[in-house]
């Protein structure tokens, strides 16, 4: 589950929390993915994980990246300055729609009028929240997200020559398989709009560490789906970096309660938080750095520092764990530290390791 390298960085985190990014690993899979599309815009959503070294290899890759508030627009742009980069998310303050870039993501109305009343030029593409049925979604986007078929009415005639509208953008939900996104870009990409971007969703199966998802087949039902000339873009972020994260930390105690064994863990769900919101087992390795008390292939439960019950990385895993093991938690290059509640009880925050 984990590299060689990874596993000698793991050793080397002296038993403090810490993240460890494998960047070889980074740079081998977007350059697969890359690959896959060739015909295809490939965009990063920083939202996943906006760590100024993971963005460095993304950038040999994408042809831009997806940015959904001015800290993030100031943060790439800062870093790669005349990238690409496409603004997003809902609620775009007036600054925010003032902010340079090479596509906005208009999300109603409303918003549209207030670009507008800014004066500025812009190249825009409306979020469209279709009524299509989405099925095996890990989490669907509606609601508040973009704009149904009136909204689009309302829009279409406010368009000037400096505002100018460029197409759509539809990113309908998560955690999708090939096949079932592909059934979804038929439907969007059968549209006179010359640019479509079809936002993310690339299925990441947190139970099964070691499957990805089918970029080669995706890529080729693209291109097959694509009308001539039209203008595609798709903005994964997980399915990007999950892979490529490591949480390392250290087991402090060991213990049972009315029969159930717990191995309790320096740090948190406020360092790697991917499991409470997923609901899931976050999968892990241990190294036998310990020497202390444990448990030998049994049920064992493995939780954080935190004052709260929630604070599990996962339940009921048949291992063997002692105190003073190190337990490397993978696929922790998403939607992990950077959408942490790192001051809850304001432990130290972890380190950083990339090789």
């Amino acid at each position: 589950m984990i590299t060689p390298r990874v596993r000698t960085a793991a050793r080397r985190t002296s038993g403090m929390p810490a993240y460890v990014y494998d960047l070889s690993a980074l740079d081998e899979h977007a350059a697969s993915v890359r690959w896959a599309l060739p015909d295809i815009e490939l965009y990063y959503a920083v939202k996943a994980n906006p760590d100024p070294e993971l963005l460095r290899v993304l950038a040999r890759h994408v042809d831009g990246f997806e940015v959904s508030s001015g800290g993030e627009h100031a943060h790439v742009a800062a870093l790669f300055p005349g990238m690409p980069l496409a603004l997003g998310g809902p609620g775009k303050t007036d600054a925010e729609l003032r902010l340079p870039c090479h596509r906005l993501h208009v999300e109603s109305p409303g918003e549209l009028r207030r670009l507008l009343a800014t004066g500025r030029e812009a190249d825009v593409l409306l979020r469209i929240n279709p009524d299509l049925p989405v099925e095996g979604a890990a989490l669907t986007m509606d609601g508040p997200f973009g704009m149904d078929e009136a909204g689009v009415e309302e829009c279409l005639p406010l368009f000037t020559d400096q505002v100018r509208l460029r197409g759509l953008h539809a990113h309908l939900a998560s955690g999708l398989d090939a096949d079932r996104l592909l059934g979804l870009a038929e439907r969007l990409l059968d549209t006179d709009h010359a640019e479509v971007n079809l936002g993310g969703g690339m299925a990441v199966d947190y139970a099964a560490p070691d499957e990805r998802f089918d970029w080669a087949g995706y890529g080729a039902g693209l291109a097959k789906l694509r009308r001539a000339g039209q203008r595609v873009r798709v903005e994964p972020g997980r399915a990007l970096t999950a892979y490529c994260g490591h949480y390392v930390t250290t087991v402090v105690d060991v213990k049972r309660v009315r029969g159930q064994a717990y191995a309790v863990l320096l740090g948190g769900t406020h360092h790697l938080r991917t499991p409470v919101t997923k609901g899931h087992d976050q999968p892990f390795t241990v190294l036998p750095t310990g020497g202390g008390p444990g448990v030998t292939d049994e049920p064992v439960t493995l939780v954080g520092q935190l004052c709260t019950p929630k604070d599990v990385f996962a339940r009921n895993i048949v291992t063997s764990v002692r105190v003073g093991d190190t337990v490397v938690f993978a696929m922790a290059g998403a939607y992990a530290w950077n959408i942490s509640h790192h001051d809850f009880l304001m432990h130290p925050h972890p380190a950083f390791h990339y090789v």
